[in-house]
């Protein structure tokens, strides 16, 4: 039985996820935004946290080895999965934070309840998922609420709109090489371990790009006289956010940062209302968002439905599998259900590890 302390553990942590992902989303628009900061620049603000993620976890797992990166990443893994998986991440944070120069928060939030939709297609395209009568309305739903949610847009800036849409684009194609880099290499990594082999090849790909569009910007207009402390506290945001990320998976599941996600979006539309003076919303834009959110949750429910359906089966054959592996002997009847027991052992862990790699994000 859960004590009442682990409990309110649970939800505090749950609670510094929400308050560090909204707060993430608010403090890059400010100081993508303000003239204050004067640092229009969301190709070197994406990589600057990549770059200081990346020094933060060398240092916390080996120099001071607080925390453990999980073993097992070769060459082969790197260059094959995690640079795809780098590259994409790179390309969702990088167009994500561009948007903000040309949208309001809100409506940037609004654009991303298409997400699902998104990685579905891509799913199907790539043999991971099943079209069904079902999740073609669920997704119908969810595109339905979107596209009312735009119209009740006042300010539409269709220059924004593609960004932000590049990034939905960008954040389902990682989704997907997550998916097939658990199923076909079978590696166990947490969260700090995928910000640790992330981090640096994301940075990489952002450096790029950056020499040749936004350097050259920096240079002509003077002297980079942009505030450090402010800088590395944005920084040491995005970090946090990713700590609690981990923090909430280790406590809870991966189901509750989608459920936890959801109240994070209404939490950053309704505040942006607030706090800044480029969000103005429409019972329109609510409704809207208010159907693709009810989609979203559909899918969510919809996909533990098919994951809980089949979890019976699988806890009594990882038990028994265990017992049995505990004892060191498998009769020879019983070889071949040892051997099933086996597979479905280790489908079920490579599906939890799956579930923890949908969930990191940085955003």
């Amino acid at each position: 039985m859960v004590s009442f302390k682990d409990q309110g553990l649970t939800y505090a942590y749950i609670l510094l996820y929400i308050t560090l992902s909204s707060g993430q989303i608010f403090f890059n628009k400010w100081v993508l935004s303000s003239k204050q900061i004067n640092f229009p620049y969301p190709l070197a603000l994406t990589l600057l946290h990549m770059v200081f993620s990346s020094v933060l976890c060398f240092l916390l797992t080996r120099v001071l080895k607080i925390m453990k990166v999980e073993e097992g990443m070769t060459l082969d893994i790197y260059f094959t999965s995690v640079v795809p998986i780098g590259a994409m991440f790179a390309m969702t944070l990088w167009l994500g934070n561009t948007a903000y120069l040309y949208i309001s928060v809100a409506f940037a939030q609004m654009l991303k309840a298409i997400m699902p939709v998104a990685v579905f297609i891509l799913g199907v395209a790539a043999g991971l998922e099943i079209m069904s009568c079902r999740m073609f309305f669920i997704m119908s739903v969810i595109s339905f609420g979107v596209l009312v949610a735009s119209y009740g847009e006042i300010n539409v800036n269709w220059v924004g709109v593609i960004y932000q849409m590049g990034g939905v684009v960008g954040e389902a194609l990682r989704l997907i090489f997550m998916e097939i880099f658990v199923k076909k290499k079978g590696l166990r990594l947490n969260p700090i371990s995928v910000m640790y082999y992330v981090s640096p090849c994301s940075a990489l790909c952002l450096l790029i790009p950056w020499i040749f569009l936004e350097k050259p910007k920096m240079d002509a207009s003077g002297t980079w006289n942009f505030p450090p402390l402010v800088l590395l506290l944005n920084s040491l945001c995005t970090f946090a956010l990713n700590l609690s990320v981990f923090l909430v998976i280790s406590h809870t599941s991966a189901l509750t940062i989608r459920v936890a996600g959801v109240v994070k979006d209404w939490v950053v539309v309704l505040l942006s209302a607030l706090l800044f003076a480029d969000t103005r919303l429409t019972a329109i834009n609510l409704f809207g968002y208010a159907v693709a959110i009810g989609g979203v949750v559909a899918y969510n429910n919809y996909k533990l439905k098919k994951e809980a359906s089949r979890w019976p089966c699988h806890r009594f054959l990882k038990n028994w599998f265990h017992d049995r592996k505990r004892k060191c002997t498998f009769p020879a009847k019983g070889a071949g259900f040892a051997a099933m027991a086996k597979k479905k052992t280790n489908w079920l862990q490579r599906k939890e590890q799956q579930e923890e790699f949908n969930s990191y994000t940085s955003n």
